[in-house]
């Protein structure tokens, strides 16, 4: 009895895969297994979709979640780059399905990966199997034509001639092939921006927060906001827009935290963290204003002369209010900030004192 385990993601790329090796004769079984990770978060989406699509299937997940220093891949001194962050993220996952593989008792691991795809090309997709010392235990289906011959080909459950070719950018082949299958093409969880670490401006940010010693999870997962500032070496500054944002900031409130906000007309709700105690007073009220300054020029108030701001730490209950200016425009913030221009978006500019 031949039994493959699909490394699904919920891609239309693993979805293919996974139909194409469940209609081969040569294949009595499928095991699904899914990764989560804080860089693609969609268990759910898959899950629902694996019901969907697949019921009754073996599916299974594991928690990548202690391993993103790992994923994303960015040694000290270093940039970040999705080359490189993509094939460790590879490798990991394949280490860690090898170990899954052994435990079921299955015969080979099925991958949607496609050469090229986020600069990753035969070479490469060749050298992740030989180094975790698997040669020949990986099918990719969609590019086996362009690899070595796998063992799944070799025992004769697949013919070599009847899979793919293809290369990054044969999209329009990919939709036909999962048309033909059956499958819906219409990617409704934006497969092709799942990882956030393929959006470079994320990287960019990634890579800023990496050089602080301690970081936690907490503090990676204030890079998914749209407005996320930064003032060197240590000051976060975060702004939730609208209700939706809101409730997802505060969630990642620590004690220690500082709220800002607008007492008298509308604006974002503002998180802004460092190390306070190694603040002087006076580091501490520039922080403050420089966060107020920022909230309300992205309020409803920028174009008043003077506004007033409510502020907090969480770990204290008395609130206190301070008069800002806001900036001319939101431009002007990059002057004293790491500015963030639009989601996973950073624009490095010269950084001058709150």
């Amino acid at each position: 009895m031949v039994k493959a385990l699909s490394l699904f993601s919920g891609s239309l790329a693993s979805q293919v895969v996974t139909r194409l090796v469940e209609h081969t004769p040569g294949v009595d079984e499928v095991l699904l297994l899914h990764f989560r990770s804080p860089f693609f978060e969609e268990y759910e989406a898959v899950r629902e979709l694996v019901k969907s699509e697949w019921p009754g299937v073996s599916f299974r997940t594991q928690s990548l979640k202690k391993d993103y220093r790992r994923l994303a891949n960015i040694p000290p001194g270093s940039c970040f780059t999705l080359k490189r962050s993509c094939l460790s993220c590879r490798t990991l996952m394949l280490s860690r399905a090898i170990r899954y593989m052994e435990r079921i008792q299955a015969d080979f691991i099925v991958t949607g990966e496609i050469v090229g795809h986020n600069g990753l090309y035969e070479e490469e997709m060749e050298r992740i199997t030989e180094d975790l010392g698997i040669s020949g235990l990986v099918l990719r289906p969609l590019s086996a034509r362009l690899l070595a011959p796998s063992r799944p080909e070799l025992e004769g459950w697949f013919d070599r001639e009847d899979l793919g070719d293809l290369r990054v950018g044969d999209d329009d082949r990919l939709i036909g092939l999962a048309a033909r299958l059956g499958l819906s093409t219409d990617d409704s969880m934006c497969s092709h921006r799942r990882c956030k670490l393929t959006c470079a401006e994320f990287g960019e940010r990634l890579e800023n927060l990496f050089v602080e010693e301690g970081f936690t999870l907490n503090a990676l997962k204030l890079l998914d906001f749209t407005l996320y500032y930064k003032h060197p070496p240590d000051v976060k500054i975060v702004l939730a827009m609208d209700e939706e944002e809101k409730r997802a900031l505060q969630n990642y409130f620590l004690p220690q935290d500082l709220r800002v906000y607008l007492p008298t007309h509308r604006g974002p709700m503002t998180l802004v963290r460092t190390n306070w105690q190694r603040k002087s007073p006076s580091q501490v009220r520039a922080i403050i204003k420089l966060a107020g300054r920022i909230t309300v020029t992205h309020s409803e108030a920028a174009h008043l002369s003077s506004v007033p701001i409510n502020y907090r730490f969480e770990n204290d209950d008395e609130t206190s209010q301070l008069s800002v200016l806001p900036f001319s425009s939101v431009a002007e913030i990059a002057d004293h900030c790491l500015v963030s221009t639009s989601p996973h978006t950073v624009v490095s500019r010269k950084v001058s004192p709150p």
